[in-house]
């Protein structure tokens, strides 16, 4: 049997209280930072900003990042368990055409999920920005 692969939601106590968003695609968490947290409602989209990928072991982390380190403050687990992809096409494939269609199966969060990039920032070096929203049936 195929393992699922996992995606994690950290909240985040730092500069701003944020949520990062992780899953886990290829041998990596790619990571976006939400400033609101992830809404089950299908009529509220979030903004999520792509951030640096991160280990698949940083998938159990929680404790405070020390001051003068990236991403000083607090850091406890919101939400994670696994995921389905509902594309037929591979999920490195969804991540570089900017469009993630996903089942997540989480305490928290249920239900089908998707990530759209939106166009890309005329502003050399923004990262890409990202709307996450939950799919209506």
């Amino acid at each position: 049997m195929e393992k699922k692969p996992v995606f994690v939601i950290h909240k985040h106590e730092a500069t701003h209280l944020h949520y990062d968003f992780r899953l886990e695609i290829g041998r990596v968490l790619k990571s976006w930072a939400i400033p609101k947290r992830p809404s089950a409602d299908p009529d509220v989209k979030r903004l999520a900003i792509s951030t640096p990928n991160h280990p698949l072991s940083y998938k159990n982390f929680k404790g405070t990042i020390p001051e003068g380190e990236y991403g000083a403050g607090k850091v406890s687990i919101w939400d994670k368990g696994t995921y389905e992809n509902l594309r037929d096409v591979s999920m490195s494939k969804s991540y570089k055409e900017g469009k993630i269609v996903i089942c997540l199966k989480g305490k928290r969060l249920k239900g089908n999920y998707t990530l759209v990039r939106m166009k890309r920032s005329l502003q050399p070096g923004k990262p890409p920005q990202w709307l996450l929203i939950k799919m209506k049936h």
